[in-house]
């Protein structure tokens, strides 16, 4: 049985369609991205999958249960970094480590998780006074304290510099390699190309593909020669997408 399986998944907000039909599964110990444009409905699908969003149909299971209906059992079992994470400039790294612990019952040894991040020289440092990559590496700490099964991580690079890019991807690798499925949620292809076992495109509420990176790069191969990496693959996919809606295809 997979770890998290979508099927078919609809979500509205009034008259806006966030998810029109999503679908994929995500396997034990994988790194699992989603990708797709601006409001394509990434960040509506792991709501559904953390049980912060009800999907008005279709079927979401994680660990074997409904989130939506056993919030309680997932939120213990699936850690979850937003987009951003604000905390009280004042608040320390080690403050907020304490604080979120407090949450489980089963919470990971504080200073073992800050030396897996990398910010046990910060330990008495003020979230305010801390590097965008020291902030994310906070949020991945926040998100790993309750010792999770599966950590969803959305646009976890956004706004940082290449070099800071590159130290969260290795930190990813290392909390892979301790059997944490996880959830990657972006829209930088150079990060899930190096990090994504496979990877699931959605695009206007829908899924496109679902697959490994290489696996995009072989299948649109044959439309275009010229797609050797997977940001060629991933955006003649999406111009092909486009065309169809367009002709009504």
């Amino acid at each position: 049985m997979p770890v998290i399986s979508v099927e078919s998944l609809r979500k509205t907000f009034g008259d806006v369609v966030a998810i029109d039909d999503v679908t994929f599964a995500v396997d034990e110990g994988e790194i699992f991205g989603i990708l797709g444009p601006n409001g394509a409905g990434k960040t509506t699908t792991v709501e559904c999958i953390a049980g912060a969003c009800i999907p008005d149909a279709g079927q979401v299971s994680v660990l074997g249960v409904n989130p939506a209906r056993q919030r309680r059992f997932v939120q213990d079992r699936v850690g979850y970094q937003l987009q951003s994470t604000a905390l009280p400039p004042a608040l320390r790294v080690g403050e907020a480590l304490e604080l979120f612990a407090t949450f489980y019952e089963s919470a990971a040894d504080t200073s073992e998780l800050l030396e897996l991040v990398g910010l046990t020289a910060q330990r008495r440092r003020p979230f305010g006074k801390l590097s965008g990559g020291q902030q994310q590496r906070l949020s991945i700490a926040l998100a790993l304290v309750g010792n999770p099964r599966v950590a969803v991580l959305d646009e976890l690079t956004t706004g940082l510099d290449p070099q800071g890019r590159r130290d969260v991807w290795r930190l990813i690798e290392q909390i892979s390699a301790t059997g944490i499925t996880i959830i990657l949620v972006t829209h930088f292809l150079e990060e899930a190309e190096r990090l994504c076992d496979r990877i699931a495109i959605i695009d206007r509420g829908r899924s496109r593909f679902i697959g490994s990176p290489n696996e995009l790069i072989e299948s649109t191969r044959t439309v275009s020669h010229s797609a050797q990496r997977l940001e060629d693959a991933y955006l003649s996919l999406l111009d092909s997408d486009a065309a169809d809606h367009l002709t009504g295809a």
